[in-house]
C-alpha cells in the first residue's frame, strides 16, 4: 500500500503550532505534499518536518509567500524544482519527487481572486501548465500532481456554487480546463473517482461560520495517471483537528514507490 497525504498548510510553521506534524507522522503516509509553506528552508528547524522523512522545499523568492514542499518515507531517485516557467518558478508553486514505480508532486496553482492581473496570470498558467501535464504522462512515467489547484470543478465541489459561478475559483474557463486534464487529456480526479456524486470540500473561508457549517469549496487534488488512479481504494478528508484553513486529502493506493 502507499498513502500520501496533500495539504495547503497556508503557513508551514503556523500548522506545526497546531499540531500538524504529530498528526502527520501518526497516519505513516509515504509521501507528503504541502502548499503554501509560507516560509524559506533556513528559517524551518526539526520541528518542522516529520521524524524519519526525507524533506524538500521549492520555496518563493519572496519571503513569507507560497513555497511547496515534499516530505517522502523512501529518498528519491531524483528531485526535480520547478517546471521550467520563471515567473512560475520564483513564486515556489512546483516540486517533484521521482521513484522507481511513480513521481510525486507538489503543486500550487495560483489564486486569481486578490486582483484582475492575479487572474490574467492564472489563465496563463493555466493554458501553459497542461501541456506540461501532458508532457510529463506522455514520457510514460505514473505521476501523481498532488496539490492546491484553486479551482472547485464541478457544482458538487463547492456548497454555494450559485453564487460564485462569476468568482475566482469557479468560473466556466477554469472548470473547462479541469474537464480537459480529466476528460481529454487522460488524467484522474482520484478522489472523485473513488466518491462519485459526493460532497466534499478541501477548503473554508475564515469569514463568518464557514468552517463549523461546513461551507467550503473542493479545491484540492490528487491527479493522476489512470493505472495509478485505478489502484486507489480509499481517500478522506481529516477535520477532527484543524492545521489550516485546508484539511489534509489522504488517499491510500495498492501502489509502492518502488
Amino acid at each position: 500500500m502507499m498513502r500520501i497525504i496533500s495539504l495547503n498548510a497556508n503557513g508551514i510553521r503556523a500548522a506545526e503550532r497546531k499540531g500538524l506534524f504529530p498528526w502527520l507522522v501518526g497516519q505513516k503516509p509515504d509521501v507528503v505534499c504541502i502548499q503554501e509553506t509560507k516560509a524559506q528552508e533556513p528559517q524551518l528547524t526539526d520541528a518542522h518536518r516529520p521524524d524519519g522523512y526525507h524533506s524538500y522545499y521549492c520555496d518563493a523568492e519572496k519571503k513569507g509567500y507560497s513555497g511547496v514542499a515534499v516530505y517522502c518515507r523512501e529518498q528519491p531517485l531524483n528531485v526535480t524544482w520547478g517546471i521550467g516557467d520563471t515567473h512560475f518558478d520564483s513564486e515556489g508553486r512546483y516540486l517533484q519527487v521521482d521513484f522507481p514505480n511513480v513521481s510525486v508532486a507538489s503543486i500550487y496553482v495560483p489564486s486569481g481572486s486578490a486582483k484582475e492581473e492575479r487572474q490574467v496570470y492564472k489563465f496563463e498558467v493555466l493554458e501553459w501548465l497542461l501541456p506540461r501535464m501532458i508532457e510529463l504522462r506522455s514520457a510514460g512515467k505514473e505521476l501523481i500532481l498532488c496539490g492546491d489547484f484553486n479551482i472547485a470543478h464541478t457544482e458538487l465541489d463547492l456548497k454555494n456554487w450559485r453564487g460564485n459561478r462569476k468568482n475566482s475559483g469557479f468560473l466556466p474557463e477554469e472548470r473547462a480546463w479541469l474537464t480537459k486534464v480529466f476528460e481529454q487529456s487522460g488524467f484522474v480526479d482520484t478522489f472523485r473517482a473513488l466518491k462519485p456524486g459526493e460532497e466534499h470540500y478541501t477548503w473554508w473561508s475564515n469569514r463568518g461560520r464557514a468552517w463549523d457549517n461546513n461551507v467550503g469549496w473542493r479545491i484540492d487534488y490528487q491527479i493522476a495517471t489512470p493505472a495509478v488512479a485505478e489502484s486507489a481504494h480509499d481517500a478522506s478528508i481529516y477535520r477532527e483537528e484543524r492545521f489550516s484553513d485546508h484539511a489534509p486529502l489522504t488517499i491510500d493506493y495498492d501502489w509502492s514507490l518502488s
